[in-house]
C-alpha cells in the first residue's frame, strides 16, 4: 500500500540466487501478470468463496503461470534482503509456499490492508524503493523482510470476488 504497486510476476526468471520465476511490484493496474489466486492449504479442502480467516495459512497461485508465491533463504537481487520467488507446476509446490494472513478482525476484509508472514522462514512480504534494470525495468524489487513495518501492507484491488453460498446444494453459476 506505501509504495501503489500491484504484485506481479511473469515468466522472466531471476539471473542469480535461486534462478526461480521473478516476483516484482508494478504501477500498472492493467497488467494480466498482477493476478493472483488465493488457495488454501493442500492438505485440507477450502470451498470457494470461503471467507479467509486472520492467522489462516493460504497459498497464493500467480494465475497466468500456475506458480505459488514462495520464499527461501537465498538473498534477494537488489536489497539483499530474503528472494521472493514464483514456483511450482499448476498450483503445486512444497511447503514453502504458505503465507499467514495478519489482519485486525476474524476474517480478510476487501479494503483492508494486511500482513502476509512465511510459515518457514517466517519474513514478512515487503517492497521497498529497489528498481530492477533490464529486461524488467522500472518494475520494483519483492522480497522477505523479518520485520513488520510500512513496507509489508497489500490491499486486494481489482479481481473477482467470491461469496460464500448460504446454500451449498444452490448455484448461481451459470
Amino acid at each position: 500500500t506505501r509504495h501503489s504497486v500491484r504484485l506481479h510476476s511473469h515468466e522472466v526468471k531471476y539471473g542469480s540466487g535461486s534462478g526461480q520465476q521473478s516476483v516484482t511490484g508494478v504501477e500498472a493496474s492493467d497488467d494480466a501478470n498482477s493476478y493472483w489466486r488465493i488457495r488454501g492449504k493442500s492438505d485440507s479442502s477450502c470451498q470457494r468463496g470461503t471467507p479467509v480467516k486472520c492467522g489462516q495459512a493460504i497459498r497464493l497461485t500467480h494465475v497466468n503461470t500456475g506458480k505459488n508465491l514462495h520464499t527461501h533463504h537465498f538473498p534477494s537481487p537488489l536489497s539483499n534482503n530474503q528472494e521472493v520467488s514464483a514456483f511450482g507446476d499448476d498450483g503445486e509446490g512444497d511447503d514453502l509456499d504458505f503465507w499467514i494472513v495478519q489482519c485486525s478482525g476474524t476474517y480478510w476484509e476487501r479494503e483492508d490492508a494486511v500482513r502476509f508472514k512465511h510459515v518457514g522462514t517466517e519474513v514478512f512480504l515487503s517492497i521497498t524503493g529497489e528498481q530492477y534494470g533490464h529486461p524488467i525495468r522500472g518494475q520494483r524489487e519483492v522480497h522477505g523482510m523479518p520485520a513488520a513495518n510500512h513496507h509489508n501492507y497489500w490491499k486486494a484491488m481489482e479481481g473477482v470476488f467470491i461469496k460464500p453460498s448460504l446454500d451449498p446444494a444452490k448455484h448461481d453459476e451459470l
